[in-house]
């Protein structure tokens, strides 16, 4: 029987030969294993190379990205670092513009201290192919990217990277599987930040990457277990716990993003609305930077943070959180502007949210702008400094 992915969601772990029949997954915080003789194992040795609760986990993201194999990092940072592995020094990565600042942190460090050479492409279709260099080996894909939502058109990019074989590596934090599967595309390997939209409760930090085939899957296990970056089991139980309601999150997030879409393009405070038409993820332009603070200090239900994906609905200034370590020339180079907002919208009743932005954006209007004269007799706004 062929299951929805609604359903492997909700009975994850439940189809596990458990000795005591337990429904919930247990959790297996031994760290070595008993041998039976010399080289007779009971299927694990040691929890670096393998654990009973994080086979679970893993085993489950594996099928819903219809993917080889699952590997359960201690963070979404080690799970790109993972997926960089596979990678030598003086590499070429073609990597989208427009993507989380902690990704690109990364990828400068790892250019300045191990020599990976990295291009950045703006999803332009035309002008993917003159970046591909002799030394390129691998395409990394956010999409939709973070923070200004562009989807990327991924059958494409896989023929791209056909064409030049090279590794399609994507990003599918925010879609998570339910909306995307990139490995069906065409991708080579998908990696999650797991502490966002499949943890789903900010209380676990986590990262997860799926491989498309057995030679990939052989790389990443030997990478992990060398370096030892793994998911320890009680995070690993957090998750799988996470992941069971799923499917009824997404369903909440993205109803709700949809009404906080609506009601910001509406907005006269309100310049651009960036949001792909599904997901739970919404980001905006207000008029003015000097309105950013007392915006969100007039905030009641939204909470200023960073991080996404969970069930309480966060609101980010990329400019000096997730982005801070991408050069503001840089950023400002490809739309990132600092009069940017970017909502992680939770699962609470769409109406209390949209009140919530409603009378932060009327109490900034009444506080800090007032209406002034012009000179041929109308009224415009003025600011407050």
């Amino acid at each position: 029987m062929t299951l929805k992915r609604e359903t492997l969601l909700v009975q994850t772990g439940n189809d596990r030969e458990e000795p005591r029949g337990a429904v919930n997954t247990p959790i297996y915080l031994s760290a070595p294993f008993r041998h039976g003789d010399i080289g007779l194992l009971n299927g694990y040795d040691y929890i670096r190379t393998g654990n009973p609760t994080r086979d679970v986990l893993e085993d489950s993201i594996a099928k819903l990205e219809k993917g080889d194999r699952g590997f359960a990092c201690s963070s979404g940072m080690s799970a790109i670092q993972l997926a960089l592995s596979l990678f030598k020094s003086g590499d070429h990565i073609i990597a989208t513009r427009d993507l989380y600042g902690g990704s690109y942190r990364i990828f400068e460090w790892f250019s300045a201290k191990y020599h990976l050479e990295f291009s950045y492409w703006n999803q332009d279709k035309g002008s993917i192919n003159e970046l591909v260099q002799k030394n390129t080996k691998a395409i990394f894909i956010e999409t939709p990217t973070n923070p200004l939502m562009t989807e990327t058109d991924l059958r494409f990019a896989a023929d791209v990277a056909a064409k030049h074989q090279l590794l399609l590596i994507v990003d599918n934090t925010f879609y998570t599987p339910l909306i995307q599967r990139p490995i069906e595309l065409g991708a080579d390997v998908v990696i999650h930040s797991a502490t966002k939209y499949l943890g789903g409760h900010n209380d676990v930090l986590a990262g997860l990457v799926v491989s498309g085939d057995h030679e990939l899957s052989s790389r990443l296990f030997e990478s992990q277990n060398t370096s030892g970056a793994v998911l320890a089991p009680f995070d690993c139980w957090l998750l799988i716990r996470g992941m069971k309601t799923l499917a009824l999150r997404m369903k909440q997030h993205e109803e709700n993003a949809k009404k906080v879409h609506s009601f910001l393009t509406a907005h006269p405070l309100v310049d651009k609305v960036y949001f792909p038409g599904q997901g739970g993820m919404v980001s905006f332009e207000i008029s003015n930077e000097s309105l950013v603070s007392p915006f969100l200090k007039k905030l009641k239900l939204f909470t200023f943070a960073e991080s996404l994906g969970g069930v309480e609905s966060l609101i980010t200034y990329p400019a000096t959180q997730t982005h801070a370590d991408i050069p503001q020339k840089t950023r400002e180079s490809y739309g990132l502007s600092n009069r940017l907002l970017r909502i992680s919208v939770g699962i609470e009743h769409a109406d209390d949210l949209v009140d919530d932005l409603k009378q932060a954006f009327d109490q900034v209007q009444s506080e800090v702008l007032v209406p002034s004269e012009d000179k041929k007799g109308g009224s415009h706004i003025e600011f407050i400094r």
